[in-house]
């Protein structure tokens, strides 16, 4: 991975080499930039040589010894220890240094070129040891981030080693300087040197070849036996006669073209070695550390591009001085010079894109035991070109030509070697353009690219299909050659049939088995096969059916699935969803690979059933993409930031009663102002109570809250004064914030005086909009505008992992736990429900459920927010009559309830009033089988039943319409795994025992106030008897805790609940349990059916074959059964009221 690249700077098996390399280029270019610019400005003009023809052949000597002693360099390498010959190789550099420092002190030209020429023999060893050492201490994926560094860092040491050898020669007592430098440096590098790990000899026993020629010959025929590697060898090579031109001729070029002295020089030399670092860099972070040549012809035709326009760019008049050269400062003083230097680092750039991959391949594709002879075969094919290169150069120089014509030969040839390599790589080439071009207009991501390598031989890609650049997109970042699976419609479109030109492509009809049975004989023949399980375009943004083709084929190929999620390219104008999303020209995409998965479906299942069963485990597993490469790792006031990016600060996206809509700007303005009042008042990470009913106040305050790192509290106040006071006592809150309205309408002086004697201070919304100034105003627009970066600062440190609420239970079984759930908690448990879910900003949410309610909170306020839906907030769900008048005015398409509210509805709804709605989500309590009909006979309209708790943010399960069983909760959401684990007494199902990353933080209880209790390893008790059928339905059978034991036999109160309400429909019924002298417990009836009696109920239980021991002995009748905030049956109050007798 790109990113990786850096942390190898980290570890032993790279930095030592590293430094190693780095200080000996750095002292070779000194070296010989401190004797260039001797014999460009010095000393060959005194001693009569032309200064031209001596600095091309001063080059030639440095390069002459690698085509000489690369055979034998690389013999050794393969023969002994690698790190220990780099050592030994070190040491001789520093009396070569001393050497060097003798011929500087002496003036004389042809000791120090006889020492220059030792030196490149010294390199020559080295060489093959540095790039043979790395596949020894790197990974494979590791390989273009390491040689991209060690390319970078040379070229860095070869600017700082050059720029250090021009200036300290001129300098006064230059020779003193360079002398010290080059020994120093000499012996640092051998000090690096003694840290490099050691290796295993590839090749202990093998007979070193005193004949080099002989020797030479063997090697460059054996990398001629792989393809691969004789391509790298050549273009690699190619590259330095390139590089070698070039940094030969800019002292000439600077001194005889520009008229630029030595500064000039080194300004050149800088911006060409900047760029290859640069190019190297870049092109891992195309690559993201894959080996692959997908590049390569890019960075050949940009050299030759930016070549010839540095040939026309010569062509310019410099004004020169009547004496001596200009320097760095006057040339820069001029337009021309400008386009020259962008040309060079262009050049360069575009060759640092063109190596780095090359070098890469020669490491990863050659053979072990061969792998320092095969780099030194490079190493002499190398010194070749560039000899080559020396000498073509000094020829054309002595005919006359200038140095631009020579830079204009390089690109000529340049141009016939890109072509060349553009026939050898057609499929790099289109690709690597692919990239160049979706790179620059989307600035496409591409994550988990490695998983795709992890997949084997046979791989069948599948991916979701959002867009009609979905091909362009997968085909551009994925290195093999793909096969298409496309719709037979499709593909006679003659719109698509010039993209189908790009790939193989093979027409896909269902209706026909003879193509599936061609698709999985090329995915066993090895043909890498890509599939859009959905069969076209989607139209709603998610995922839409999926069809089994695509389990069946990687089935019976015995294939890998590897997924890929494709986001972002939804929002471009080439989709469907015109209309239905913000359609930009030029959003983010993000293209992620995840780990590949193959079904290991069980041997004795067989036809249609085997191909059913590979379609279940193929929409899981997309689902499963969708969730796993979402972003829940991020805060949930980030998460509002990035919907406001998405769906545009002008997004209508949520309103109240009052009916005065916000868009995203403006909650955020008002968040922003109303969070720093509340940050004045409170600690970072402090929990700060709310006391308020549905509206934009509560939503304003809670993203206030969230701006400044504050954590929201959600005051339950349907549970009473008593139970308010003890959830600020447990989560210690010391301020709560109210309005004075609310406290008025809803008659809770009481619990007012509750929070109080708790010490806890109330304040009043009312109270401080007066306190409010305009400067705090504009503050908060200002913060709005560039609200990335204020939160940045505001908020240090942020880890998704920190509590971002905290609720409390519905104290349905006792006294009320804080249940905090973390920003991660929420907002993957919002992934979860949008993987198996389609909605988008077309939609309306109808929310009447509580805030202080996970399932209001999450479901029915954040989940639509964050996704552009327009959310509706209504107070309270008990107006039964308001309510359908509500959604028949907003034209709402989701409504959220229990099933006492939707019956409510049901009831005094007119058929109308839901015409528009597309999704009705029943949770928190049993959906009675009346109701459902009820809704499907009115309405026309399937409700879809969930399952869920506080402690899981909530949904854990939901019906959906492609998924759908009357009278199951539906199956798990993606991303949960669980248990059921049995429980003594109960013959079906067993206890649910659930895990995920929407599994809550923790508990906080009332006996120890304010300190988490965490879920034990992340796996959370639901307390609830389900059963699970073969297809993953959950049926939830009671509590736990409902069960009471009559006659040493287990009775599902639930159960003795729902026969019941089939024999009274309408009426709402509560089982509870007392204790008995005879049969150790009782069962006792509270219902608000005027006309109930025991006989009824024998009579009925009796003709349904119910055993006796399931019917209540006691029958309470109440005019109204109680009931909690969110809608479910009060057991405690109930029973509370049994045992007192106060019915």
């Amino acid at each position: 991975m790109a990113e990786s690249q850096y942390r190898l700077f980290k570890t032993r098996r790279f930095t030592p080499l590293f430094l190693t390399q780095f200080l000996g280029a750095f002292n070779d270019n000194l070296f010989k930039n401190a004797l260039v610019i001797l014999i460009t400005y010095q000393a060959a003009e005194k001693a009569g040589y032309n200064p031209q023809i001596l600095v091309t052949a001063a080059a030639g000597i440095f390069i002459f010894p690698f085509f000489l002693f690369s055979a034998t360099a690389g013999q050794l390498a393969d023969r002994y220890d690698k790190a220990s010959l780099i050592r030994i190789i070190k040491l001789v550099e520093i009396f070569l240094m001393v050497g060097a420092s003798i011929g500087f002190i002496w003036g004389n030209i042809w000791f120090l070129l006889t020492i220059l020429f030792l030196m490149g023999t010294q390199s020559s060893f080295f060489g093959p040891l540095k790039y043979a050492i790395l596949p020894h201490h790197l990974e494979d994926s590791e390989l273009i981030g390491g040689n991209a560094l060690i390319e970078a860092g040379t070229f860095i040491s070869i600017l700082t080693g050059t720029i250090l050898g021009a200036l300290l020669i001129r300098a006064d007592g230059g020779v003193t300087w360079v002398s010290s430098f080059i020994i120093s440096v000499s012996l640092a590098g051998w000090a690096a040197s003694l840290k490099i790990p050691s290796t295993t000899p590839a090749v202990p026993n093998l007979t070193i070849e005193p004949n080099i020629f002989k020797q030479t010959w063997v090697m460059m025929k054996e990398s001629h036996q792989k393809q691969d590697i004789f391509l790298s060898i050549m273009g690699i090579s190619w590259f330095w006669l390139i590089g070698a031109t070039f940094l030969s001729q800019f002292p000439n070029y600077a001194k005889f073209i520009i008229g630029g002295n030595e500064q000039v020089v080194t300004l050149f030399l800088t911006l060409f070695s900047v760029g290859i670092g640069v190019g190297s860099l870049f092109c891992n972070r195309l690559l993201k550390g894959q080996v692959s040549a997908t590049f390569a012809p890019i960075g050949a035709l940009g050299m030759t591009i930016f070549m010839v326009d540095l040939f026309f760019a010569s062509q310019a008049e410099f004004i020169k001085p009547a004496t001596g050269f200009i320097g760095a400062s006057e040339f820069l003083s001029t337009f021309p010079a400008w386009r020259i230097l962008f040309d060079l680092f262009a050049i360069s750039a575009c060759g640092g894109i063109y190596i780095v991959p090359l070098y890469a391949i020669l490491q990863a594709r050659s053979e072990v035991t061969h792998r320092a002879r095969t780099i030194a075969a490079n190493n002499i094919m190398n010194a070749l070109f560039m000899v080559v290169a020396a000498i073509a150069t000094v020829i054309m120089l002595a005919q006359g030509f200038s140095v631009p014509q020579v830079f204009l030969v390089a690109a000529t040839m340049n141009a016939f070697v890109a072509v060349y390599i553009c026939k050898l790589l057609p499929h790099a080439l289109i690709q690597s353009l692919a990239r160049s071009v979706l790179f620059f207009l989307y600035r496409v991501e591409v994550k988990g690219l490695h998983h795709y390598e992890e997949a084997g031989d046979r791989r069948v890609i599948i991916a979701n299909h959002l867009s009609f650049l979905d091909v362009l997109l997968i085909a551009a970042w994925i290195p093999d050659k793909l096969t298409f699976a496309i719709n037979t419609h499709i593909a006679k479109l003659w719109w698509i049939k010039p993209f189908l030109s790009l790939a193989e492509t093979l027409s896909l009809d269902p209706t026909n088995p003879l193509a599936t049975r061609t698709l999985i004989d090329r995915v066993k023949k090895g043909h890498r096969l890509v599939i859009f399980p959905e069969g076209r375009l989607t139209v709603t943004g998610s995922l839409m059916k999926v069809y089994e083709g695509p389990g069946m084929i990687a089935d019976k190929s015995d294939a890998n699935l590897v997924p890929v999620r494709l986001e972002g390219a939804q929002f471009t104008p080439f989709t469907r969803l015109r209309g239905k999303v913000r359609v930009r020209w030029f959003p983010r995409i993000t293209v992620t690979f995840l780990p590949p998965v193959k079904f290991n479906l069980p041997d004795e299942i067989k036809g249609r059933k085997r191909r059913r069963l590979a379609g279940e485990h193929l929409y899981t597993l997309m689902t499963d993409m969708l969730f796993q490469s979402g972003p829940y790792r991020q805060t949930l006031y980030q998460a509002l930031l990035d919907a406001k990016t998405m769906q545009g600060s002008g997004h209508t996206v949520v309103e109240d009663q009052d009916f005065q809509p916000l868009t995203y700007f403006k909650l955020l303005v008002r968040s922003s102002v109303l969070g720093k009042v509340f940050a004045n008042n409170s600690e970072p990470g402090e929990r700060v109570g709310l006391l308020l009913p549905n509206s934009l106040g509560l939503l304003i305050s809670f993203f206030g809250l969230q701006a400044y790192g504050r954590v929201p509290a959600m005051l339950n106040f349907s549970t009473g004064a008593r139970n308010v006071a003890i959830a600020c006592k447990t989560a210690c809150i010391k301020t709560v914030y109210t309005s004075r309205r609310f406290i008025q309408m809803g008659k809770l002086e009481t619990m007012v005086e509750a929070i109080e004697k708790e010490g806890v201070t109330l304040c009043y919304l009312e109270d401080l909009r007066p306190t409010i100034s305009l400067w705090q105003k504009l503050s908060g627009v200002f913060n709005a505008i560039f609200a990335e970066t204020f939160y940045q600062n505001r908020v240090k440190g942020r880890n998704p992992d920190d509590p971002a609420v905290v609720l409390f239970t519905s104290g349905s079984e006792g006294t009320p736990k804080g249940v905090v759930l973390s920003h991660a908690n929420i907002l993957a448990n919002r992934l979860q429900v949008g993987a198996i879910l389609d909605f988008g900003p077309t939609d309306v949410m109808l929310n009447v459920l509580p805030m202080f309610h996970s399932f209001g909170l999450t479901v029915g306020t954040l989940l639509p927010i964050l996704s552009g839906i327009r959310t509706f907030l209504y107070p309270t769900p008990l107006h039964y009559r308001i309510i359908p008048e509500v959604g028949y005015n907003i034209n709402a398409t989701i409504l959220l309830g229990t099933d006492t509210f939707l019956s409510g509805y049901a009831k005094f709804a007119n058929p109308y009033d839901f015409y528009n709605l597309r999704y009705v989500f029943a949770g928190a309590e049993k959906l009675k089988e009346e109701t459902r009909q009820t809704w499907q006979t009115k309405f026309g309209i399937r409700i879809l039943e969930g399952y869920g708790a506080t402690e899981t943010a909530p949904v854990l399960a939901l019906n959906t319409p492609m998924h759908h069983l009357p009278g199951s909760v539906g199956r798990l959401v993606p991303g949960m795994q669980h248990r059921i684990e049995p429980v003594t007494g109960i013959d079906e199902g067993g206890k649910l025992w659930v895990s995920g990353p929407n599994v809550m933080s923790g508990y906080l209880r009332a006996e120890k106030p304010g300190i988490l209790e965490p879920p034990e390893d992340k796996w959370y008790d639901t307390g609830d008897i389900v059963t699970l059928d073969d297809t993953g339905f959950i049926t939830i059978k009671g509590r736990a805790k409902r069960f009471a034991k009559v006659g040493g036999e287990m009775v599902s109160l639930t159960a003795v609940e729902t026969f019941i309400a089939d024999l009274w429909p309408g009426a709402h019924h509560a089982v509870v349990s007392l204790p008995d002298p005879k049969k150790g417990e009782q069962l006792v009836l509270v219902t608000d059916y005027q006309e109930a009696s025991r006989d009824a109920i024998q009579r009925y239980a009796k003709d349904q074959g119910i055993g006796e021991i399931n019917l209540p002995k006691a029958i309470k009748v109440v005019d109204t059964v109680p009931v909690l905030g969110t809608g479910k049956t009060d057991y405690v109050g109930i029973k509370a009221m049994v045992e007192n007798r106060n019915l």
